[in-house]
């Protein structure tokens, strides 16, 4: 299985690779997922007595009860303190997260949420490690502990990894995902820029009509063998509290496995179209489109299988990877407005009406392509109309490696 790569905004990537995991490592693994869940527990049950008390319990306290637990427990000193200690980490930024939400009175649809109970049957194994705890040598990865993995090495790590994530998918298969120091790669300069509109029936809509990203349909696809499985598994669903019996399980693995393969094809088709985008253009105008809301709309069949969210992440991820300058524009009014003279027309344009046509200037063209050509003008990326873009227009974000210059 080939490694996947994934760039952070921190100036890190991940590169991800298959565990050929044996059974005295499985054994191992899954002792210390059991003390980490224990401990994780453990925080989330303090943390909502403290509070109902109205009383602190940020990642400090919860350190000292780790010490203090190790010290008493000695099932808990038998696993090593790594995975533990970022563990404690990871508890604490997710409940400030939580507690910052609940202070600025989000919505509840909105926040976050406080750490919930990890259930045994139900919480996937994932192990955090720092510099500290593992170690690679003759090909195998080696972790605190006495554990030691055999990784499937597709690709070699451009640099010494600073962390590592263990963690098992879905379907039982483990992972280790390495952080590692993201180095730019700058590609040859081309003297192009373009637009980029997301859509349903497009999943993306550009300036440049060899660059469309057409809606590749890979849920709909494989709907009639997933529908059938969800069947045998409504058909043996378990009494709550009990196991579920063998054809259930089974059934449940495979429904797993079709959205495993669904969701890599699109983000392999995602990549793809990405690394072509970013290969012929030095800059690129997105439109910040976020389509959680439309789960809740009649469309959200379609829009979830169109995967816009994960086409615009390998988009800003390639982007930032080659070096290219990629401006992110706020998406209100984008179909409303003239991407020829500026003006916005007086009403709303029905999702039927697929034909712009501006009163003001007569210009008539696809409203798809009106609309990145909009992203264009917005960021100040086209001279022929940057001069005529809305005075108040929203704001555009961009997003760039550190030293690249600003157009």
């Amino acid at each position: 299985m080939a490694a996947s790569q994934e760039t952070e905004e921190t100036g890190h990537a991940r590169f991800t690779y298959r565990l050929r995991v044996s059974s005295t490592a499985l054994a191992k693994l899954s002792g210390e997922w059991d003390r980490c869940r224990w401990i994780w527990n453990e925080c989330t049950a303090r943390s909502k007595r403290a509070r109902a008390e109205g009383k602190k319990c940020g990642p400090a306290r919860l350190d000292k009860m780790l010490t203090e637990t190790r010290t008493m427990n000695g099932w808990l000193r038998d696993g090593s303190s790594v995975p533990q200690q970022q563990l404690i980490r990871d508890f604490g930024k997710s409940r400030a997260k939580a507690l910052k939400d609940i202070k600025a009175r989000l919505p509840m649809r909105q926040r976050a949420g406080m750490p919930k109970f990890k259930k045994k049957s139900q919480a996937d194994p994932t192990l955090n490690y720092t510099r500290r705890g593992f170690r690679i040598k003759d090909g195998c990865l080696h972790l605190a502990g006495g554990i030691s993995l055999r990784v499937v090495w597709s690709r070699s790590l451009p640099a010494d990894p600073s962390s590592v994530r263990i963690y098992r998918d879905s379907l039982g298969h483990w992972y280790a995902s390495f952080v590692v120091s993201a180095e730019v790669q700058p590609l040859p300069e081309m003297g192009a820029v373009i637009g980029i509109d997301w859509g349903v029936r497009e999943t993306a809509t550009t300036t440049s009509d060899a660059h469309d990203l057409p809606h590749p349909e890979h849920g709909k696809k494989v709907a009639a063998g997933l529908a059938r499985y969800q069947r045998m598994m409504a058909r043996r669903k378990p009494v709550k509290g009990e196991p579920g019996s063998r054809g259930y399980r089974a059934a449940k693995k495979q429904a797993a496995r079709l959205h495993k393969k669904v969701a890599r094809q699109r983000q392999d088709t995602g990549r793809k179209w990405a690394k072509a985008v970013v290969r012929d253009h030095d800059a690129l105008a997105v439109e910040d489109f976020r389509p959680k809301f439309l789960a809740k709309s009649t469309m959200a069949r379609k829009a979830a299988d169109a995967a816009i969210s994960a086409a615009k992440t390998a988009l800003i991820e390639m982007g930032r990877k080659h070096g290219r300058i990629v401006q992110l524009v706020h998406p209100a009014h984008t179909t409303m407005d003239c991407a020829q003279c500026g003006a916005r027309t007086k009403h709303a344009l029905p999702l039927s009406e697929r034909t712009y046509t501006c009163t003001a200037c007569g210009a008539v063209s696809p409203r798809d392509k009106n609309s990145a050509r909009v992203m264009l003008v917005r960021a100040g990326l086209n001279p022929a109309g940057a001069d005529r873009v809305r005075a108040d227009g929203p704001q555009v974000h961009s997003q760039r490696e550190p030293g690249i210059p600003a157009p």
